[in-house]
């Protein structure tokens, strides 16, 4: 792959993880010469409606119609559906004239399908070397990520609110990273998400579990109007503090370049 950075943001549910990689989706859309690719790899399918998007065909339909070739089909089928693939993925490609959309989709079928993981895995490389940036909206782990999107992630941002559930899990990630578990991750940072008071707390848990704080985004009213009402977070006001934020804490993950 040639793809200069990628990018993936992790988090336990309900701490705005997706909310905040809508809003860095729109940060790093604004960058000049940078051409962008937005892979929803969470299975909720939160950032999809999180950037308004109206994704049907998702990677992981894509291969449900490759194992009902395989299970009904002949072996002419199956050649065409291999020679296809390529095609198949290109057409779960949603592209804007910002960046481009890809939802994974649930992966999770029963029996073994290595070989069509494997496949996938290759259009997608092939699909995703044409971008300058890749953004992954991940689960809570990053499992998922290395398995079924990319095998090397640049930047890893785990985005947390003040509760000890979520802090929790930046803790069991960071664990993760320490024992090896979480191959060729170069840089790691936390970002403190709805944030309203003084910050030394979890300034002082940032650094017990040793990961470098990015910064905090403050709890902001028209974010959650915008997610209330269905609206794309993309289109946030320019000025709009917790967008604000989000930029600084991308700002904060190039200077440690």
């Amino acid at each position: 792959m040639t793809t200069k950075q990628i990018i993936a943001v992790c988090g336990k549910g309900g701490v705005g993880k997706t909310a905040y990689t809508a809003m860095l989706t729109r940060v790093l859309a604004d960058r000049k010469n940078n051409r962008l690719l937005v892979v929803d790899a969470d299975p909720a399918l939160g950032l999809n409606y999180a950037l308004e998007r109206t994704t049907e065909k998702t990677i992981g339909s894509v291969r449900d119609e490759i194992i009902q070739t395989a299970s009904t089909g002949s072996r002419e089928d199956l050649k065409l559906m291999a020679d296809r693939i390529d095609y198949l993925v290109a057409q779960a490609l949603e592209e804007t004239d910002r960046y481009a959309f890809l939802a994974m989709g649930r992966m999770d079928g029963v029996g073994c399908f290595c070989s069509v993981n494997d496949l996938l895995k290759d259009a997608l490389n092939e699909v995703s070397g044409v971008f300058d940036t890749i953004l992954i909206d991940g689960e809570a782990g990053v499992e998922q990520i290395n398995r079924q999107v990319v095998s090397t992630i640049d930047t890893l941002i785990l985005v947390t609110d003040t509760s000890l559930r979520g802090m929790k899990t930046v803790r069991h990630i960071k664990g993760l990273l320490d024992n090896g578990l979480i191959p060729s991750c170069k840089k790691v940072g936390v970002v403190f998400n709805r944030t309203q008071s003084d910050v030394t707390s979890l300034m002082q848990f940032a650094k017990e579990v040793g990961v470098d704080v990015l910064g905090f985004v403050p709890y902001d009213k028209t974010v959650e109007t915008y997610d209330l009402e269905g609206k794309s977070l993309f289109n946030l006001p320019q000025d709009n503090p917790a967008l604000i934020a989000v930029a600084t804490t991308f700002e904060k993950v190039k200077n440690s370049d």
